[in-house]
């Protein structure tokens, strides 16, 4: 199978199984290092706008920008959303438990298959 067929066969299936195509450790670390990737580009690009917005409104130089430290209640939302971003990052991780817990389950593409075979 190429990897274009790969691809395009993962992403044909709303529910079922989670494909893996390597080594089970090598598709947890890049799907962990995949979804940093893909918070840390959008994060990067609404702190430019926003960063060029306020510049160019006059609102905010960039070293009022560097050198803002945040209040306590702001500390604490910051913690907060660090730990909601950790978890997106290591969803994978959180998949491969929910599937230990659930090997009893029966998956929604084996019970088609099962009644397509008895039709």
């Amino acid at each position: 199978m190429s990897i274009a067929d790969a691809i395009a066969e993962s992403g044909a299936k709303a529910a079922g199984k989670r494909p893996y195509f390597l080594d089970d450790e090598i598709e947890a670390v890049l799907a962990i290092t995949m979804a940093a990737v893909q918070e840390l580009g959008v994060a990067r690009q609404r702190i430019d706008t926003l960063e060029r917005l306020l510049a160019d409104k006059g609102v905010l130089s960039r070293a009022e920008i560097e050198t803002f430290t945040p209040d306590p209640a702001a500390a604490v939302e910051r913690a907060l959303s660090n730990q909601e971003y950790i978890a997106r990052v290591l969803r994978i991780v959180q998949q491969r438990n929910e599937a230990v817990q659930s090997e009893g389950d029966v998956a929604s593409e084996e019970v088609g298959d099962e009644l397509g075979a008895s039709s």
